[in-house]
């Protein structure tokens, strides 16, 4: 053998070796590697293999503030403490009850009507909680056989006596109503727990003590706050709690825009109509879980943002003030008349811009009876019909001259219609001679507008025999028609188009005879509502354009700042329904004659308006009614009414005042006494206010010229 060969031979197994060295060391490596992953990082790897997929949890904000005319604000949010419970995955009845038991060593829930909110059923299953072996056994195996689990459940409660669950001691009450606030709580959506007079010391006594309450959390929470009390609250509205929560006929709308079930929403009035503004953006918040359900992890994913502030149209400081007018002479007609007067209990008054549609004012008092209270009752005036007596004479003559039975300036003379089986048509005022269409307004003349009435229908003959039926074919029932078709042009018996969610448009009466046409057309037929009258009063003068009334103004996207108004979202621009089908002519007829009611001798709203420095026009009414109750009649009765708008040339603003059930006499001052109210306050307002305005100017004015100097 060559030495060559004998020294190959001997360096193989050096290179064995040194391989076996290497696969050693790292082998060696690896272990000591799976030794740090197993023992130091262990539980962090486990823990990552045991995550879930992400929850996300949405906590709810405030919502906007609405503010008047002038940015005064109407309603606010107040924040209060909050306890809350977010409950995790797969909590059980066990864990609530433990988690009641910690809490109720924090909070009190001893507030009168908790406690009484605590329900027999809750008591049981508190009680079953406490003893479930021994109310298990209750049920033989044979009985639960045919059962289902939540049958066998039902069934367990039952079983449970009264004896058994009488005698809970008032810390034991608490923690059931407390367990009860926690069943109400969906998974990773905060519970309200209690928000009512938490004080600071349970406040921070939770908030130190988080981690020994899963779940439970320290925070605030908003609830509606209204500077001036109750006025105008029946038509703001008013929002859930979160015990009532979404509303369950309209679950499905309310879950598919990204409700839960347990959040406040607007539930009537303008908080009901301008939720979708109002609501805000929940804080939606990120949470990773375990399979057991416990929260490692959090993140905000979309930073929360409070409801959008609305401005209305309203003006508070003259809102304020009609109130006041409203309620004085409702009061003193009931107190000065209560003979009279003991069916009357409610004076409604609307002021309009009858240009823009810009409510200014929206009053309504009602007279408690029971109680012996004036509470506000705004929301009537858009829920509440009546025939409102001969304010609607202005669309009755316009009906008239754009049908082409009357001509401008015809003439009636004003004696009774006695039409066979139809109670006789008189004016109220006896010898008011003969009549044209403006002269008609001016002094109300009931046989005028019955004449038009008949003439609608097809009956021409003049002056009307006495006693005599209708000489009319079958087909009179088409000018009952064409007068109510030119009414809602109007509005009149129609929707008035305003921004809430509901209103009355009105009761067309039964016609039974073809002369009940004549008393439509002095408005004692058909019912209208306060805010239909406004419409009407503006559209009049307007010069026949029917605009729509509204209560918002603009929208608001919130800011940081609690005291201003943030940047401009949305505006609510003029709009117009439609323009009356009558010409400009005979508009002005009846805007002529609405001016003589009020500044003419011998117009029947003279000796209140004459002297008026406003240049007022406008129209009374007077409606012969009945009070019924269960379809028995009660008393004969009147309702009075009012429209006007001032100046008359440019008009500013428009209103209508209606008392229903205002007795048979001596009361026919009450809309007149309120309506040159109403036009002294609102003038009076703007004078001062212009006043102001001028001021400011020149302070400004004299500021710049110093600060040059």
């Amino acid at each position: 053998m060559s030495k060559k060969k004998k020294k190959k031979r001997a360096q193989l197994p050096f290179r064995i070796n040194m391989l076996f060295f290497v696969v050693f060391l790292l082998f060696s490596v690896l272990i000591l590697q799976l030794g740090v992953v197993q023992i130091l990082n262990g539980e962090d790897f486990q823990q990552e293999i045991e995550r879930t997929n992400l929850d996300t949890t949405k906590i709810p904000v405030p919502r906007g503030k609405i503010y008047d005319r002038n940015g005064n604000v109407i309603v606010d949010n107040e924040a209060v403490y909050s306890i809350t419970y977010t409950p995790p995955k797969g909590v059980q009845a066990e864990d609530r009850l433990e988690l009641a038991e910690k809490l109720a060593a924090y909070i009190e829930m001893d507030d009168e009507d908790t406690l009484k909110g605590v329900t027999e059923r809750n008591r049981k299953e508190y009680w079953y909680l406490l003893n479930k072996e021994e109310a298990d056994d209750r049920l033989s195996d044979e009985e639960k056989e045919n059962m289902t689990n939540a049958e066998v459940y039902q069934e367990t409660l039952a079983l449970i006596t009264e004896d058994e669950i009488k005698d809970f001691s008032k810390e034991e009450l608490e923690v059931i109503a407390i367990k009860k606030e926690l069943d109400k709580a969906y998974s990773l959506t905060p519970q309200i727990v209690k928000n009512k007079n938490v004080t600071a010391k349970e406040y921070a006594t939770i908030a130190e003590n988080l981690a020994k309450l899963p779940g439970i959390n320290a925070t605030t929470d908003w609830n509606r706050k209204y500077p001036y009390g109750s006025t105008l609250k029946s038509l703001l509205g008013s929002i859930t709690t979160q015990e009532q929560g979404i509303p369950a006929e309209e679950e499905a709308n309310y879950l598919s825009k990204g409700y839960s079930r347990n959040d406040r929403v607007g539930k009537s009035g303008l908080e009901l109509q301008y939720e979708d503004l109002l609501r805000g953006r929940k804080e939606q918040i990120q949470y990773t879980t375990t399979k057991s359900g416990a929260i490692i992890g959090s993140e905000t994913i979309v930073q929360g943002e409070r409801g959008k502030d609305l401005v209305l149209s309203i003006d508070m400081e003259f809102q304020e003030e009609v109130d006041k007018i409203v309620q004085k002479e409702l009061q003193t007609a009931i107190t000065t008349y209560p003979h009279a007067n003991r069916y009357l209990e409610d004076a409604l008054a609307v002021v309009i811009d009858p240009q823009t549609g810009d409510l200014l004012a929206v009053s309504g008092i009602h007279y408690d009876r029971e109680n012996g209270e004036y509470v506000d009752a705004a929301f009537k005036t858009l829920s509440d019909a009546h025939e409102p007596g001969s304010v609607v004479k202005g669309a009755t003559v316009l009906a008239g001259l754009q049908s082409g039975v009357i001509t401008p300036g015809q003439t009636f003379y004003d004696s009774p219609i006695r039409v066979a089986q139809t109670p006789p048509l008189r004016s109220a005022s006896s010898n008011i001679g003969t009549m044209d269409d403006i002269t008609a307004l001016k002094r109300s003349s009931n046989v005028y507008m019955g004449y038009i009435a008949l003439k609608m229908m097809g009956e021409n003959r003049y002056p009307y025999p006495e006693n005599a039926p209708l000489s009319i074919n079958d087909n009179w029932q088409q000018g009952f028609q064409e007068m109510r078709n030119y009414f809602r042009q109007f509005g009149l018996g129609s929707s008035t188009g305003i921004d809430f969610p509901h209103e009355s448009t009105g009761l067309e009466g039964t016609i039974r005879t073809p002369g009940e046409l004549m008393y439509n057309a002095i408005g004692q037929f058909d019912t209208f509502t306060t805010m239909q009258l406004a419409q009407y009063t503006a559209t009049i003068a307007n010069d026949g354009y029917r605009v729509r009334p509204h209560f918002l103004k603009e929208a608001h996207d919130p800011i940081a700042s609690q005291d201003e108004l943030g940047p401009l979202y949305s505006a609510e621009n003029t709009e117009v329904l439609n323009r009356i089908q009558m010409s400009d002519d005979n508009i002005k007829r009846v805007q002529e004659g609405f001016r003589q009611v009020f500044q003419t001798s011998g117009g029947t709203a003279y000796g209140d308006f004459g002297n008026s420095p406003y240049n007022p026009a406008g129209k009374t009414g007077t409606a012969e009614t009945a009070v019924y109750m269960e379809g028995q009649k009660l008393a004969d009765t009147r309702n009075l009414a009012l429209i006007g708008y001032a100046p008359f040339d440019e008009p500013e603003i428009a209103f209508a005042i209606l008392t229903p059930y205002t007795g048979t006499d001596n009361n026919h001052s009450i809309p007149r006494k309120i309506g040159t109210q109403i036009l002294e306050t609102y003038f009076d307002l703007k004078e001062k206010r212009d006043k102001a305005s001028d001021e400011d100017s020149d302070q400004e004015e004299t500021t710049d010229e110093e600060e040059q100097e």
